[in-house]
């Protein structure tokens, strides 16, 4: 029996197609990040299960655009015009783990991005001093650029 990590990453080959919506297959989408997905039918009304979880844009009625907010699991349900069902595939929110590095220091977690230098990543889990340092940093890096 395969492993949850050779299915995930089956399931991203997939998604890099754009083929698991359209076979109902089960949907990954990375944390803190967004993609974009083709529907074979037009969209009216899309529907997630937990938005804590994921948020999801109707770009044009056959383009959705996913994005993975914290970590879990969920659904997506799609429906058209009229209000049937034209897709209803669960939805799992997983770690980016290429480039990433997750240190434990003393019981606190932070994370960096390294690519190909490392550099503070803001990550779902992270100790909250960490993240609160590093989004405060960030916001004065911002006004100071004058965003």
């Amino acid at each position: 029996m395969p492993t949850k990590a050779a299915l995930a990453a089956a399931l991203m080959v997939l998604l890099t197609a754009g083929s698991a919506l359209a076979a109902g297959l089960p949907v990954a989408v990375r944390v803190n990040m967004a993609s974009i997905y083709r529907l074979d039918a037009p969209a009216s009304t899309v529907v997630i299960g937990n938005p804590a979880i994921a948020d999801v844009t109707i770009q044009d009625p056959r383009t959705l655009i996913l994005t993975g907010k914290s970590y879990g699991q969920t659904n997506l349900i799609v429906l058209n015009q009229r209000g049937d069902r034209v897709l209803d595939v669960p939805l799992e929110v997983v770690q980016e783990t290429a480039n990433t590095v997750t240190i434990f220091n003393a019981g606190a977690r932070s994370t960096v991005a390294c690519a190909p230098d490392c550099a503070p990543t803001v990550m779902v889990g992270d100790s909250v001093s960490y993240t609160q340092e590093l989004t405060s940093s960030m916001t004065a890096v911002s006004a100071a650029a004058g965003q």
